[in-house]
């Protein structure tokens, strides 16, 4: 797929993962529309140059839909989803307090799951509208995943769920949007330096580093973006989850 002058959409823009990939993409000649909440998108500032960012709440549709009228109405051609928003608090099913929040579950799931499939179920209808290529290909949706989604440690619960989720979409996705020319391609991300772990001090970073198999350090959002646009660029791609981890297995904890 050509990147150049198509439209790409990716949510959880503003930081971490979907900065990177936006970034990724509006340098290989995309069109690029970040989503994200309010306050993150007014934390970003302007950090994202040639990088479109508007606020939307990625589980409900009525933000979802008015983002990709927004696209359409710019007179641009959506080919590229990319689903990063997502959130991982920690949380054992029995704790010091009790049996775990169920609100909190639900939370992680409407977001890590719901929000990834509402974002791509959407996303496939508006790609479905454009003419195919000479391929007969429309379109790509990159969704997110995490290695917890197979090797879920102590306190993932909620997460792990939500991201074995994800994956177990991936190939019924792709099934289901084959006769659009959709693609459908799970990333599943081992440990990344993201915003997510600026709560970590540098010798938990060491300690998550020297788990991973080679290299050992923590993967760079940047590699996750380039990721993406390898996955946007190699056609035959489709209803794969790929690990990007270093060969890392989680432990129990």
């Amino acid at each position: 797929m050509d990147l150049t002058g198509s439209a790409a959409l990716v949510t959880g823009a503003a930081s971490g993962l979907g900065a990177a990939t936006a970034a990724a993409l509006a340098a290989r000649g995309a069109t690029v529309y970040g989503l994200d909440l309010e306050k993150a998108i007014e934390a970003a500032g302007d950090q994202l140059d040639g990088v479109t960012l508007l606020a939307a709440d990625v589980t409900h549709e009525a933000p979802v839909r008015e983002a990709l009228a927004r696209i359409d109405a710019d007179g641009a051609q959506l080919r590229v989803a990319v689903n990063c928003a997502g959130i991982a608090p920690s949380a054992r099913i029995l704790g010091r307090k009790g049996a775990h929040d169920l609100d909190l579950f639900r939370t992680v799931i409407d977001v890590n799951l719901i929000g990834t499939f509402n974002v791509m179920r959407l996303a496939a209808e508006a790609i479905a509208q454009h003419e195919p290529d000479d391929n007969g290909q429309r379109g790509l949706i990159v969704n997110t995943a995490s290695i917890a989604a197979f090797e879920g440690q102590v306190g993932q619960i909620a997460y792990a769920a939500s991201k074995a989720g994800v994956a177990g979409m991936t190939i019924t996705a792709a099934r289901d949007l084959a006769q659009y020319g959709i693609r459908v391609v799970t990333i599943a991300p081992g440990i990344v330096d993201t915003p997510m772990m600026a709560g970590f001090g540098d010798e938990v970073k060491a300690g998550l580093a020297a788990s991973v198999t080679f290299p050992q350090r923590l993967a760079d959002p940047t590699e996750y973006a380039r990721l993406v646009t390898m996955v946007a660029e190699h056609d035959y791609l489709n209803g794969e989850t790929i690990r990007m981890d270093g060969a890392l297995r989680m432990s129990a904890r």
